[in-house]
């Protein structure tokens, strides 16, 4: 028991720091009922068509930005909804349950606006944030290089160089999520070699910014619709005025971001294994072998029953950080934010990996083939476990979060 003589104290991520009970307030249920209709009705009709184009669902954005969707974690202040952690957590969750590649489109505005919500000057938030916030423009996030995934920080190569009133770009990202959708990007550059980390500083660079050009789109195993490109800088300049805190600040503003944004991708796990659930279960009640639904035989139950529990487990920890998230946004010192954040990342994308392929297994051969959507849902579950931080690299850092 906690206290008892001679046990080590709590540290604070586990059993002694969970609520006793929670609960989704009228408001997040009333968000998340909004949400599930507007994706049954005009997003999940869409998804297999999106995934077989691989164009950018442009109609789906429209509505998302219609309803407000589509960036509703944006202040009041701003022009935005200033919808809270959970309430991004849910309409993530709610979208990618029918198309994964649409949840990126409030997964990556959010991505790419916090480095400004957190670090930028006043000025640099009321220039970019309302346009976001009206549905105007998106933002991207560029941190990846070619040569720094894993090593973002020591391993970056793109530098920016003072130049009178202003800064010039060269180097190369990506890996750049709706890249060439976006009109905003938040990169982050070199400005001081031989600081390491702590020579980074991060930019807004705008499209159509002379020397600003993208690569073209890679052909992926998932998320087909949202495009990913490398971004190229060459004598890109811009001025002093777009960067985001203070020169070498970048790095520190990146991983603040990431402790918030890493929830946002166990929230597309979660929506993608839930959606990928719902239809194993609709389709074991009607598939008859040896004379009797499927269902019935203890072997699917059980398959069912754990999937459901890993889900319900990961979606309980997703929204446990989430709200962690929120209260480190309104000022709160939260110690073990990036704990939870890694934490559910990891969980939630293992989950959704694990429940697409047991999907495509109950449905047999027909999960084999794209006239069912679980095979898709398995290629999409993929890249959760690879972006924002791979699971292995997620593992360090919560690692490093108990001993140090």
């Amino acid at each position: 028991m906690p206290g008892q003589p001679g046990l080590p104290q709590p540290v604070g991520y586990g059993y002694y720091r969970v609520m006793s009970t929670f609960a989704l307030s009228e408001e997040h249920e009333a968000l998340r009922q909004a949400v599930r209709e507007l994706a049954d009705d005009k997003i999940a009709p869409r998804a297999a068509d999106i995934d077989r184009t691989g164009q950018f669902p442009w109609d789906v954005y429209e509505a998302l930005a219609k309803a407000g969707f589509h960036a509703l974690h944006i202040p009041e202040a701003y022009g935005g909804e200033g919808g809270d952690a959970l309430a991004s957590v849910l309409i993530i969750e709610e979208v990618a349950r029918a198309c994964a590649t649409s949840s990126l489109i409030p997964a990556v505005n959010k991505l790419g606006t916090m480095p400004v919500l957190l670090g930028a000057a006043e000025s640099v938030k009321q220039k970019y944030l309302p346009p976001v916030a009206r549905g105007e423009a998106m933002f991207s996030y560029a941190l990846s290089e070619p040569e720094a995934g894993s090593d973002a920080g020591g391993g970056m190569r793109t530098r920016a160089v003072r130049k009178g009133d202003g800064y010039v770009l060269n180097g190369v990202k990506r890996w750049i999520t709706n890249a060439g959708v976006s009109k905003f990007y938040t990169v982050m550059a070199v400005t001081d070699p031989g600081k390491g980390p702590n020579g980074i500083t991060a930019f807004v660079v705008e499209d159509g910014d002379p020397g600003f050009t993208l690569g073209a789109p890679e052909h992926k195993l998932g998320i087909k619709g949202s495009p990913t490109r490398e971004l190229y800088f060459d004598n890109t300049e811009i001025p002093a005025s777009r960067m985001i805190g203070e020169e070498g600040q970048g790095f520190k503003i990146a991983l603040k971001t990431l402790d918030h944004t890493r929830v946002t991708i166990a929230a597309q796990a979660l929506g993608i294994a839930q959606g990928a659930l719902d239809y194993a279960i609709g389709y074991v009640r009607e598939r008859k072998q040896f004379g009797k639904a499927i269902a019935e035989f203890q072997g699917v139950q059980f398959m069912l029953a754990d999937m459901a529990m890993k889900l319900e487990g990961a979606r309980q920890l997703t929204y446990a950080a989430a709200a962690r998230s929120e209260r480190a946004m309104r000022g709160e010192k939260v110690a073990d934010l990036t704990f939870f954040s890694s934490a559910c990342k990891t969980l939630a994308s293992d989950v959704a990996m694990s429940v697409t392929t047991d999907a495509v297994q109950l449905l047999g051969g027909y999960g084999y083939v794209n006239d069912y959507p679980v095979e898709r849902m398995m290629r999409d579950a993929k890249i959760t476990q690879i972006y924002e931080g791979t699971n292995q690299i997620q593992r360090m850092v919560m690692a490093r979060q108990l001993l140090k």
